[in-house]
């Protein structure tokens, strides 16, 4: 028991040399041989007999053969948390790091913890740091960072494989700290910077596009409604041009209708020369005001020959065509409008 004890205080001693003082686990110390043992609970206690294994002790009331039976380990059931010292790892692309970690474990089988490694928490210790140095040299500084959870998984997935014949079982395994040297950390922030002035510029440049966008689509829109407009405006202003040629068109047909009721009255002829008569000399008022083109007639000064010429035109027509025809009426008033020398005009390409 002795010798035990100074290995273990030698590994204990050794271990603090490399790495620094390590927390050592609470364990009961091992009890004196006696008949009548309690066991506490979550605790395994390992029994030789004479020197060979013979059993584990139960929680609780327990028996033992003074001198025969001797208790050899204690084994705590309870989660286990060990604070792996800080090491030193180099990273895929050669960046060192600096990096510490605690470790949760149990025992599953306190016989194989017993016979099958000399000191547990140091094995499963050593062992964690060797797997964190294997695990980060397979990762580049970026991925160390992000990929956090998976190295401490992939650390504890390796760490039961081995631990699995000293009856250890990982629970699981955190990071505390990662520190990088200062050059690195100042890359790494200039890095940083760097994304974010991307992802600004990038984000203003789409705000740039979006506006863009928004305003031609509004333009877009504006053309299309002013379209639209101008459309129904040409439509509702065609049907308003449609219905006031239709609404003089009636006028004139009721003008022409009325007059041609009222040439068939008495006296028709003598309203009918009157109105001839008035039409000429405003017409003869008219003259040059709006070109200077004028047509004048051979006898503009015979007003009286010229109302007889217009008269002896109307009755000619009233004679080929029948009295109560609006066309002749219509005729015979676009002649009276005329003056002497373009009626005769008229009348003769007529003819």
């Amino acid at each position: 028991m002795l010798r035990t004890l100074c290995r273990r205080g030698g590994a204990i001693l050794q271990q603090s040399q490399r790495f620094g003082p390590v927390q050592q686990r609470w364990a009961s110390s091992l009890p004196m041989n006696t008949v009548v043992l309690f066991v506490p609970q979550q605790e395994a206690w390992v029994v030789e007999r004479m020197g060979r294994y013979h059993r584990i002790l139960e929680p609780g009331l327990n028996f033992l053969i003074p001198v025969l039976d001797r208790v050899r380990y204690v084994q705590s059931l309870k989660e286990i948390v060990i604070d792996v010292p800080e090491q030193s790892a180099v990273s895929l692309d050669n960046v060192t790091l600096q990096i510490d970690g605690v470790l949760y474990l149990r025992i599953l089988d306190p016989f194989k913890a017993s016979y099958g490694v000399e000191d547990p928490e140091y094995a499963v210790t050593q062992l964690a740091q060797t797997t964190m140095r294997s695990e980060l040299g397979k990762l580049t500084l970026d991925k160390v960072f992000r990929e956090r959870e998976s190295l401490n998984s992939n650390i504890v997935h390796s760490i039961n494989q081995a631990s699995d014949e000293w009856g250890i079982r990982c629970l699981r395994y955190e990071i505390k700290d990662i520190s990088v040297p200062p050059r690195v950390k100042e890359s790494m922030q200039m890095q940083v910077e760097a994304e974010r002035k991307k992802r600004a510029t990038v984000l203003e440049s789409e705000g740039t596009r979006e506006s863009a966008i928004n305003v031609a689509e509004g333009r877009k829109q504006a053309q299309i409604l002013a379209s639209e407009g101008e459309k129904a405006e040409q439509i509702n202003k065609a049907a308003g041009e449609a219905q006031a040629v239709l609404a003089k068109a009636e006028a004139k047909a009721k003008a022409i209708r009325l007059l041609s009721d009222a040439l068939t009255e008495q006296n028709g002829n003598a309203a009918a020369s009157l109105t001839v008569a008035e039409q000429y000399v405003l017409a003869f008022s008219n003259l040059a005001k709006q070109t200077n083109t004028v047509l004048l007639p051979s006898n503009t000064g015979d007003v009286t020959g010229m109302v007889t010429q217009a008269m002896t035109i109307y009755s000619q027509l009233a004679k080929t065509t029948p009295a109560g025809s609006s066309s002749s009426a219509a005729a015979e008033e676009e002649k009276a409008e005329l003056p002497d020398g373009l009626a005769s005009a008229e009348e003769q390409r007529t003819q």
